[in-house]
């Protein structure tokens, strides 16, 4: 009988104050998982704990988040995959729950709802920050999840690998929500408890550079998820001035035959020619977008879902 594989994901870069911890929390609520630490250019002691506390430690060379999660979802193979970061700000209790919900429910993602109830946990505008975002991202690409930027993750192996990782750095939460979205890939959220980083430990989040990243990564994700959208509001802005300027000039025409104010006639085609040029812009990135959203959707539905646990796994599987 093969029993479903879970893989606990711990990007690491200068954490060596608290990923031992980390990963003995983790040893303990999911002593069948097999726990991997991935650091990140560490010039701390981090890989060195890591090795000693029973992880298998890997190194990626290029800085960021995201290539990071990005190589880990390529290299590691299991069923159940629990990406957490390595601040020990998250608990590891819950991912009994979450897998739970995951398997029982029949999801491919479990988002960790962060529940805080000291104040040093969460730093100065960042709750505001994660609602702004998470309301921009909800109008963009439809119902979203209330804490899009939680580090702390339950994913299938279907998710995982379908899932094609084009962050850098801390926008791959977001880059990961839109991909749950775009593909309807069945989700939920989880709320566990959320704590202050230990003393001399550090965040590595910087605030406004890394919220200025995310804002971009959402715009970017825009073009690049809904083209027909992006590029179909400006192109009705454009033929309403178009129309706008040039209802003056049709009526004059209408009565006299003569065309007057030459230069508003030019603008008006130049705005018209403008428009159509955006909208058929737009709907070519649009069967574009539709071609890889299926093949991506077709890898999705390839690889076969994470059964109940204890149920044994099928060879067709």
């Amino acid at each position: 009988m093969n029993y479903p594989r879970i893989a606990v994901l711990i990007p690491c870069y200068n954490e060596e104050v608290t990923i031992g911890k980390v990963i003995h929390s983790f040893q303990t609520a999911l002593p069948e998982a097999v726990v991997y630490v991935y650091d990140n250019n560490s010039t701390d002691a981090s890989s060195a704990i890591a090795r000693q506390a029973g992880a298998i430690v890997k190194s990626v060379s290029r800085q960021g988040k995201g290539f990071v999660v990005q190589r880990m979802f390529a290299d590691i193979e299991a069923d159940i995959y629990i990406l957490v970061d390595g601040d020990a700000t998250y608990d590891a209790a819950s991912a009994k729950a979450m897998i739970a919900r995951l398997v029982e429910g029949g999801l491919d993602m479990v988002v960790a709802k962060r529940i805080h109830t000291e104040s040093a946990a969460y730093r100065k505008g960042h709750v505001l920050g994660n609602l702004f975002f998470s309301y921009t991202v909800h109008c963009i690409f439809g119902k979203a999840f209330t804490d899009i930027f939680s580090g702390y993750r339950a994913f299938s192996r279907r998710f995982v690998k379908s899932y094609d990782c084009f962050s850098k750095g801390f926008e791959v939460e977001t880059d990961m929500t839109v991909h749950a979205l775009k593909l309807n890939i069945p989700s939920d959220e989880v709320p566990t408890p959320y704590f202050a980083r230990p003393e001399n430990s550090h965040s590595k989040l910087k605030t406004y550079q890394d919220g200025l990243k995310i804002l971009i990564k959402i715009l970017s994700l825009f073009v690049y998820e809904k083209p027909r959208l992006f590029f179909g509001i400006p192109a009705a802005l454009f033929m309403l001035a178009s129309i706008a300027l040039g209802m003056p000039l049709i009526h004059v025409w209408l009565e006299t035959g003569l065309v007057p104010r030459f230069p508003t006639a030019i603008l008006c085609s130049a705005l018209a020619a403008i428009s159509v040029s955006l909208l058929g812009f737009g709907l070519l990135l649009d069967s574009v977008q539709r071609v890889r959203k299926t093949s991506s959707y077709l890898t999705y539905l390839s690889i076969s879902p994470v059964r109940p646990s204890g149920f044994p796994r099928t060879n067709a599987d």
